[in-house]
């Protein structure tokens, strides 16, 4: 059966004058359609350069990424990527940053109605509708990332690219979000690849867990599989024994196995 998402065999070097770094070497991962996998490592592990590959902001070196069977060569609706920093254009309302992308996909497809219509009805899928007409200076940050969020899924991309959504919000805040979050992929059944630092993110949302070895030449040294029924909630996890193995797994692959170099030198 052909894999939804390939990453085969890729590796990315970047060169600057006579000098070449190798980034990711020998990076090989199947991603099945509707799964929710999560890449965690150390800083400078290539984790964020990996998700640029995929969503063809950034060009392989050697290998080749297949999404449906069709190689990733540039970016695409197909995948929308929403950052860590939410990216809104500050002199739109956040209902005219999703239209914005609206327009951009679906203008020679769908009437203005249609547009308008789905472009509320991704607003209400991060519950946003009652900040429609309010600039991004006139919300908060979290408030900002579902904006974000919003504009990616009105694209109706394949693939659902996060690179650390929730880093620069508050823990009450990314939690959540983070509720919201595991309720859309729920309500769409979309693929998601999400960066994180954060162990307990990545045990709570994912299906799988890619880990990555320390940089250069970062690889995949581990994939857990996450076998937590859905929908999760994130209080009956605590003492749950999968989470807490799944948990302890990340934490000992991370801090024993590929510990950051600074601590291999102490």
């Amino acid at each position: 059966m052909m894999p939804f998402l390939k990453v085969d065999h890729v590796s990315k070097s970047f060169a600057r004058g006579n000098a070449t770094t190798e980034v990711l070497r020998d990076i090989d991962l199947t991603i099945e359609r509707g799964s929710y996998v999560s890449i965690i490592g150390h800083s400078g592990c290539g984790k964020s350069t990996l998700l640029n590959l995929v969503a063809g902001l950034t060009s392989i070196t050697t290998g080749a990424i297949l999404l449906e069977n069709q190689e990733v060569r540039e970016p695409g609706p197909d995948r929308a990527v929403v950052f860590q920093n939410h990216s809104l254009l500050p002199w739109l309302t956040v209902y005219a940053n999703v239209k914005l992308a609206v327009d951009k996909v679906f203008g020679a497809t769908k009437p203005r109605s249609e547009r308008h219509d789905w472009t509320m009805h991704n607003l209400e899928l991060v519950q946003m509708v009652h900040a429609k007409d309010k600039l991004p200076a006139e919300i908060s940050g979290g408030m900002k990332q579902r904006v974000g969020i919003a504009r990616a899924l009105a694209m109706e991309p394949k693939v659902l690219l996060l690179d650390e959504p929730f880093g620069a919000l508050d823990a009450l805040t990314r939690a959540h979000l983070q509720d919201s979050v595991m309720q859309i992929h729920a309500r769409l059944g979309n693929t998601v690849i999400m960066i994180t630092h954060d162990v307990d993110e990545a045990v709570l949302l994912s299906d799988r867990i890619v880990m990555m070895t320390n940089g250069p030449s970062a690889t995949i040294g581990e994939v857990l599989d996450v076998p937590l029924p859905r929908p999760r909630k994130r209080l009956e996890l605590s003492s749950d024994p999968t989470y807490l193995r799944a948990r302890e797994t990340v934490l000992k692959f991370l801090y024993e196995r590929h510990r950051a170099p600074a601590l291999q030198a102490a």
